[in-house]
């Protein structure tokens, strides 16, 4: 079997180690020795995006903020789904990360960081969710493992409910929130419930026919709740 080549490490703010690995055709990139994706199992991601963008193809100079550059399959899938006029933000806390796109595992979702649609934004998506008033028609949140944040303390702010109060803030009136994640959590169900949402999750494979599943939450603001 061919060995795993460790390709280059980095330090998120809260000092975890990532590393980026490969194998032959495959990458992986690990928090502290711990699995935090790979270019095998990518379908989940894929399938937020085109839920998350749902019907923005006939908006005009749609927005859609993606919180997670990660290996790009999430920013590609809604590239894929938008028209030629949209504008995507993409928000990455670890600025090798985006190297990384634009070197090494670039090719993996065919370049999406060099689509003239694209700004990254290298920082942290909460922030940058707290400094937005009614600008997005679209949040992918595709960050750490979900609301169990895996690699960082900061990430879980996004899943609190002060997080979900600055999504709803950056969101225009029709906006859609949909996030990732790696399990369920009947308790963000009930926190997004909490912050005026209306909510669905859908459980979909980590890859094409089956396997592992990951959990997506789609919500929008319930104008109907005074």
């Amino acid at each position: 079997m061919v060995p795993w080549k460790k390709l280059d490490t980095a330090r998120e703010p809260s000092g975890g180690e990532l590393v980026l690995w490969n194998r032959g055709h495959e990458f992986a990139i690990r928090i502290d020795g711990q699995d935090l994706m790979g270019s095998g199992a990518y379908h989940s991601e894929e399938i937020l995006a085109v839920r998350g963008c749902e019907g923005l193809d006939s908006v005009r100079g749609a927005r859609v903020l993606v919180g997670g550059l990660g290996m790009g399959f999430t920013l590609k899938a809604a590239l894929d789904v938008l028209a030629s006029d949209a504008e995507v933000d993409v928000a990455e806390l670890v600025p090798a990360v985006v190297e990384w796109n634009r070197g090494p595992i670039a090719h993996l979702a065919g370049r999406p960081l060099e689509d003239p649609r694209v700004r990254v934004l290298e920082g942290d998506v909460g922030k940058i969710l707290a400094d937005t008033r009614g600008f997005y028609d679209a949040i992918l949140l595709d960050v750490d493992n979900g609301p169990e944040a895996l690699t960082s303390a900061s990430n879980k702010g996004l899943y609190g409910p002060g997080g979900i109060a600055r999504s709803a803030r950056a969101l225009r009136r029709d906006g859609v929130l949909a996030v990732w994640s790696v399990n369920d959590d009947p308790r963000f169900t009930e926190r997004l419930e909490r912050g005026g949402f209306r909510t669905r999750t859908e459980r979909v494979s980590a890859r094409p026919g089956g396997g592992k599943r990951h959990t997506l939450w789609l919500a929008q603001i319930d104008h109907t709740v005074s």
